[in-house]
């Protein structure tokens, strides 16, 4: 389970990632990250789409579920204030937990390339 302090809960802040942040596509999944500016501060949030093209409902939460904990796997590789989207494509209701944080890892590292470094 992903902790609440680390949940992106706000529709704000889920447009602004997705709007203004990098994106990193992989096989079963999208992220999109947006790094904090130096003002920002706090812990990193992290947020999950997961639309119909999934599955069914139940697929949905399993994919959720699997996706908040992998989610957690990565929070230490975040910086403080960054806000990172996870959007589940519909390959991932056949995805294995291990592969999705895989997939996740490697979207991670493609953002931190493109934005270049930490200020």
């Amino acid at each position: 389970m992903l902790p609440a302090q680390y949940r992106m809960t706000r529709s704000t802040d889920f447009g602004l990632t997705v709007n203004r942040g990098v994106r990193a596509a992989q096989p079963d999944l999208v992220v999109h990250a947006l790094k904090s500016s130096g003002e920002e501060l706090g812990t990193p949030k992290i947020g999950l789409v997961v639309s119909k093209s999934v599955g069914t409902a139940v697929q949905r939460h399993r994919v959720s579920r699997m996706l908040r904990h992998v989610a957690r796997e990565v929070i230490g590789d975040l910086g403080p204030g960054d806000k990172v989207v996870i959007r589940a494509l519909p390959g991932s209701s056949h995805a294995i937990s291990a592969r999705l944080e895989q997939e996740l890892r490697i979207a991670l590292r493609r953002v931190n390339a493109q934005s270049g470094p930490r200020r």
